[in-house]
């Protein structure tokens, strides 16, 4: 194949790929110096639901009692991470009807419960009992996790060990937004305790999504970049033309070499 052939197909190439606007690449295009109070509040305490797998550690002054609550029903359960691989999990698995199998105590109801309420239930069990004095339960999840796709570098599963993640948080462990999503419509799915499925488009290019209640995610929540209609035109277009590009290319260039050389 002549140069000029090459020249031609890479022209064609750098026009395909330039759909996207300079304006596509830029956060937050109407933020001056300034310091943002959020208003909103903050609910980052979510409700133990079915499928959970939870971490719960006793301890108390009798080390070797405790020892014996320690010991997870669960030794190993597929958990995503950063990169979207399969991880081992230990903890306590919340069954399809709310409850886990805890040692001693048997089953318990942690559906519907806060961390923190489940704690306080196990506790006052352990309490009652006179299994152990002034037992401390510690309770995390871990299988936090929040789902990024689509115009994002790596599409990943982000699991969240702190269990405290925003948004943009998330959009950078998954490479960041291309030049061709549309960071004023980024779609925010979540299903809440009852079982309701939420929609939300978030303005990525206004500071206001600092105050939004969707600006912390929460656990399960999946965050689309749409791609923007620059990207799918192109892309619909490249695909309707390229036999005819490549022909036309393919007959220049036999053109070219029967006449130069």
């Amino acid at each position: 194949m002549s140069s000029l052939s090459l020249i031609v197909m890479a022209f064609a190439a750098l026009v395909l790929a330039s759909c996207g606007t300079p304006r596509n690449a830029i956060y937050f295009d109407n933020i001056s110096d300034t310091a943002i109070k959020r208003t909103v509040p903050v609910d980052l305490e979510p409700k133990i639901q079915p499928n959970d797998i939870l971490s719960i550690t006793v301890s108390s002054l009798n080390e070797a009692a405790s020892q014996m609550f320690n010991a997870p029903n669960i030794s190993a359960v597929p958990g995503g991470n950063t990169t979207g691989g399969v991880s081992p999990t230990t903890g306590y698995l919340v069954d399809s009807e709310g409850y886990i199998k805890f040692p001693i105590l048997g089953q318990i109801k942690a559906a519907g419960l806060t961390k923190k309420q489940l704690s306080e239930k196990i506790s006052n069990e352990l309490v009652e009992r006179k299994l152990l004095i002034e037992p401390i339960v510690n309770i995390r999840f871990l299988n936090f996790r929040v789902t990024v796709l689509g115009e994002v570098q790596r599409p990943t599963v982000v699991t969240v060990a702190n269990e405290k993640i925003s948004i943009l948080e998330a959009l950078g462990l998954a490479g960041d937004m291309t030049i061709y999503a549309q960071k004023d419509k980024v779609l925010l799915i979540r299903e809440n305790e009852d079982g309701t499925i939420i929609t939300k488009r978030l303005n990525l290019n206004s500071n206001e999504i600092f105050n939004s209640e969707y600006y912390y995610l929460k656990s399960n929540d999946i965050v689309y970049a749409e791609p923007s209609k620059a990207k799918l035109y192109a892309t619909s277009t490249a695909r309707q033309n390229l036999p005819l590009v490549l022909s036309a290319l393919s007959i220049v260039a036999v053109i070219v070499t029967r006449v130069f050389f």
